[in-house]
């Protein structure tokens, strides 16, 4: 289990690593474009979701326990597609390898 770290003092929110793995690359290429966006995650029994706006200005980081994971493409551009949807960036169930 990994942590997504968001603002200064950082607010902590535990990932699992493919999940963040994920979540990284997507946000990491939206800020090297100087692209601002919404960001919500909910809790794993989805009693309570959390938004937050992620923008270059705000500090972001990324810890994990494991190696980085190999990488869903399928699963990469559904998070894309979401990140620059009107809604911002959202969690969405990945897609089978095959």
């Amino acid at each position: 289990m990994g942590a997504f770290h968001y603002g200064s003092p950082a607010t902590t929110f535990d990932l699992d690593d493919r999940l963040l793995a994920h979540l990284e690359l997507v946000m990491m290429a939206k800020l090297r474009r100087q692209e601002s966006f919404s960001f919500a995650i909910a809790d794993d029994d989805g009693s309570r979701r959390q938004a937050m706006w992620i923008s270059p200005l705000v500090a972001l980081r990324f810890s994990y326990v494991a190696p980085m994971p190999e990488i869903n493409k399928k699963w990469l551009q559904d998070l894309v597609d979401t990140a620059n949807s009107p809604g911002g960036l959202r969690v969405v169930p990945e897609p089978s390898l095959d």
